[in-house]
């Protein structure tokens, strides 16, 4: 991370408001959770039903594909 000259530091180096503590522990926490403690969020579907319809149309075209080729 990039060091801020304007931010107050301690005679130790650390920030004596905490807020850069508490920024990392945001950050690694991952952010603050919604629906109680401990609650996972429910994935996206977008990638899962992009899949699943890419997966229908492939399958509708090999059968129109073969249809053809044998009728």
């Amino acid at each position: 991370m990039a060091h801020n000259p304007q931010a107050p530091q301690g005679p130790e180096g650390h920030d004596p408001a905490g807020s850069t503590q508490m920024f990392r522990a945001f950050v690694d926490e991952g952010g603050p959770q919604h629906g109680g403690r401990g609650a996972a969020a429910p994935a996206p579907a977008g990638p899962r039903v992009g899949l699943m319809v890419g997966i229908v149309a492939a399958v509708a075209i090999l059968g129109t594909v073969v249809w053809l080729a044998l009728g």
